[in-house]
């Protein structure tokens, strides 16, 4: 173990058995640790790189002892290639300007988060939440993140993104925007968007999450190609045909 690894310690923790809200009948388990301190995203970035997500300051990955079925994903960018598909996208969201901000909630966020709860995820958790608890997710963040708000030619919210920034690449820790533009396909020109901005960074990867292969809801991000997957210990490559992985 080297000095900076020694530095880096840290002290995890095991959640109790929760209902999976992936896959019904079954139970999740985390691996929870806090990002706190001057190295928090030093621990993010090494934390990210092992398949962990973070929510608030928090760093979680799976841990459920009869599944293994959410698989840590990311884009390698310099490789990524547009398909005509997300080229339309693209060309569709052409009068849309975006601005990279602090992470600060604001009451028009809110209102375009609750619009999209109500009409994408109503029966959700996500759903029950009151502008206190927006901020929260917001603002209560140790380590460096950003907001990307997309906006009309009115000047009005239409999309937005909560983005941690790595040393290897940028974190879509959460999107939403208004259900109403769905011919847009404004969840994919996000993450198109955050390609590019990696691009123009030099940054090698877009970490999108979790993939679930039993999970309808995350089948779109298997057509983000060259993907990676986080599996047995080493980033390996994804096809959008790759295997479910659930025990």
């Amino acid at each position: 173990m080297t000095v900076n690894q020694r530095r880096l310690t840290q002290h995890y923790f095991m959640t109790a058995p929760m209902p999976c809200p992936y896959l019904p009948g079954r139970f999740e388990r985390k691996l929870v640790t806090e990002l706190r301190g001057p190295e928090a995203n030093n621990i993010h970035d090494l934390l990210s790189r092992a398949g962990f997500r973070r929510s608030h300051s928090i760093a979680y990955l799976p841990a459920c002892s009869d599944c293994n079925a959410c698989v840590p994903v990311r884009v390698r960018c310099p490789d990524f290639e547009y398909s005509r598909s997300f080229r339309r996208i693209q060309n569709k969201n052409s009068d849309l300007t975006r601005s990279i901000l602090p992470p600060t909630a604001t009451q028009e966020q809110y209102q375009l988060f609750s619009t999209y709860q109500d009409a994408r995820h109503g029966n959700g958790d996500m759903a029950r939440m009151d502008a206190r608890d927006y901020r929260a997710m917001i603002e209560d963040s140790t380590i460096d993140t950003s907001i990307y708000e997309y906006r009309r030619a009115d000047n009005s919210l239409i999309a937005v993104a909560l983005v941690d920034n790595l040393a290897d690449g940028l974190s879509a820790v959460y999107s939403f925007f208004d259900p109403a533009e769905h011919k847009r396909g404004l969840g994919t020109y996000i993450i198109l968007d955050l390609i590019e901005e990696a691009q123009l960074l030099d940054l090698p990867h877009i970490y999108l999450g979790y993939w679930i292969g039993d999970c309808r809801k995350m089948s779109y991000k298997m057509r983000f190609q060259p993907l990676e997957g986080f599996r047995d210990g080493q980033w390996v490559s994804m096809s959008d045909t790759g295997p479910d992985t659930c025990a």
